[in-house]
């Protein structure tokens, strides 16, 4: 389901968007800048956590990290990650294709202030060899994102 959903997110929301896919992997950051011929910041990863109970996407930029001060201070609690079975529960993407399209159901999505560095943004596309070339406040707009400024 999670490419086919990616691409059915596209061909419904913006078809003009092309999914690409490598015969490599681009399931890390490093991987994924070489496969795309990026750096790495530049290519929008996406972290599935919960606070409490609640999961919630955050796309930051590629070598940005998770500051635990400004996240606690933003949502009011301590950031878990969820494991590899739990990402896929909630996304229904794999790890290394984890993205912020074509979801099973509405998860909160926040973007962090690293984004902004950068006009066009890659994140991954629902698989661990697929990613998408988008300006950067579009990406924003398509999933109902909320800027943030969680990461160092």
């Amino acid at each position: 389901m999670t490419l086919e959903s990616v691409r059915t997110f596209f061909a419904a929301h913006a078809p003009d968007i092309e999914i690409l896919q490598t015969e490599e992997s681009s399931a890390t950051v490093t991987l994924a800048a070489a496969a795309h011929g990026v750096a790495p910041e530049q290519i929008a990863k996406t972290i599935c956590l919960r606070v409490g109970e609640e999961p919630m996407l955050i796309v930051a930029s590629g070598t940005a990290r998770l500051d635990n001060r400004k996240f606690k201070d933003r949502f009011g609690g301590k950031a878990r990650m969820l494991d590899a079975e739990q990402v896929v529960a909630v996304t229904s993407h794999p790890v290394g294709g984890v993205c912020p399209f074509g979801l099973p159901s509405d998860i909160p999505v926040y973007c962090d202030v690293s984004l902004k560095a950068f006009e066009e943004i890659v994140p991954a596309a629902g698989a661990t060899n697929a990613a998408v070339r988008i300006p950067t406040e579009r990406m924003v707009e398509l999933v109902g994102g909320t800027w943030v400024d969680v990461c160092q």
